[in-house]
């Protein structure tokens, strides 16, 4: 596989972190420890983050259907530009579902069967340290009481860039409640590469209590592991009830950005809009919540909102953030993507992929040096309910800029085609 080299800089990176692998296998880098103030690096030797360049010129769009039935989709790109997307599970007939790209998503390998029967539990995330894949398996379909999550979840595990899978043993530590988190469905989750905790495994994650078919008291959490993924801490409770099905992306600050859906709100409140929270520590606390004023939470005739899709694109000290859900007043079609360059603060534009069916979707970026570089990936539900299809969109960030202003923030001058 050919890589694109990124000047100078980055091949005395990369020229290093192989030094350091011969001496020290698997350390990671740049990831762990204190910040130094170089680039992270992942375990292909290849810098985290690169420049915005990648994902301008062109306009390009492109979409293809991956999967026929079932639901619920993640797609994360590995290390060496791997991009997979995950999908599976209905009452019937579920199973846990990936296929796999070597060429940035224009071709992709055969459905590989992880888990039969499995829900899909959401949270697929790339620790960029060691190049591992984690995949997250759900015996049944939630909502459950806390009580029942304990020991119904199978976590497999990738070294090969999505190749092959092994099923490997984790502890899901209960959370300050008492209450150990569920998974299903949610975002995929990440590795911190900024500040004291950098190489964190993170992802979202929820507690459903109470009575879950009005969903009024569950809420979400966060599970992040520190040792490579073996044990999983929660962090405190997302700050609002009635929550679940959450997003989360670290910014270059080093701060945490939560958006989350809503089941339920309190009298007086819009249930139909995002919650948002973000972390000062490495995902542990939330705070500063607010209610989004331009992000709808599914669409707009009830208040039962809608699994979305985040991915914060990955270039240094740029907080470009894509959001993707639907535009629609009456049933789940429609499906949006927004973007902001403020790390979440404003949203000043939106553009239209899919007006007809659209559910729950998934969102990835494409690595520098790799065949994925300059991709944005989109994996969304399509047609019918419970059965649906997943189709895969990429797209560059000439074709959003492309899209419709909101009245939310200016798009700054530093972002050109």
């Amino acid at each position: 596989m050919q890589v694109k080299q990124h000047g100078l800089k980055n091949r005395v990176y990369k020229l290093l972190v192989m030094v350091l692998g011969l001496l020290l296998p698997q350390s990671g880098s740049a990831l762990g420890g204190e910040p130094s103030g170089d680039p992270p690096l992942t375990s292909v030797g290849l810098a985290a983050e690169g420049g915005l360049e990648p994902f301008l010129g062109e306009s390009k769009f492109q979409a293809q259907t991956l999967f026929q039935g079932q639901r619920f989709p993640n797609v994360v790109v590995a290390t060496d530009g791997s991009v997979l997307a995950t999908w599976g599970g209905r009452p019937s007939n579920h199973s846990y579902l990936v296929r796999r790209s070597s060429d940035g998503g224009a071709t992709w390998e055969p459905t590989q069967t992880i888990a039969q029967p499995g829900f899909h539990g959401g949270g697929a995330l790339v620790d960029e340290r060691s190049g591992h894949v984690f995949l997250f398996v759900d015996g049944s379909h939630p909502p459950r009481s806390p009580q029942e999550t304990i020991g119904d979840l199978e976590v497999y595990r990738s070294e090969d860039h999505g190749k092959t899978w092994k099923k490997v043993d984790v502890v899901i530590q209960p959370d300050v409640n008492g209450f150990v988190p569920a998974r299903h469905m949610a975002e995929s989750g990440t590795t911190l590469r900024h500040g004291a905790k950098a190489g964190r495994l993170i992802r979202p994650a929820r507690v459903y209590y109470g009575d879950v078919g009005d969903h009024p008291y569950g809420y979400n959490t966060a599970i992040f592991s520190d040792d490579g993924g073996t044990n999983w801490q929660p962090s405190a409770p997302f700050p609002a009830l009635g929550t679940g099905e959450g997003t989360l992306a670290e910014l270059a600050d080093g701060r945490v950005y939560y958006n989350s859906r809503r089941h339920w709100a309190p009298e007086g409140e819009n249930p139909r809009m995002r919650w948002v929270a973000y972390s000062n520590d490495s995902g542990e606390t939330w705070e500063d919540l607010s209610i989004s004023r331009v992000l709808p939470d599914g669409d707009q005739n009830r208040d039962y909102g809608l699994m979305a899709g985040l991915v914060r694109l990955p270039i240094a000290e740029r907080d470009i953030l894509v959001f993707s859900n639907i535009q629609s007043q009456a049933g789940r079609q429609g499906g949006t993507v927004w973007a902001s360059f403020d790390g979440g603060r404003t949203w000043p534009l939106k553009r239209l992929v899919e007006p007809g069916g659209f559910a729950y979707s998934s969102l990835a970026a494409g690595r520098p040096g790799t065949p994925s570089e300059g991709w944005i990936y989109l994996l969304f539900e399509t047609g019918g309910h419970p059965d649906s299809n997943g189709r895969i969109a990429r797209f560059n960030l000439t074709w959003l800029l492309e899209g419709t202003p909101t009245d939310d923030g200016q798009i700054p001058t530093w972002v050109s085609p």
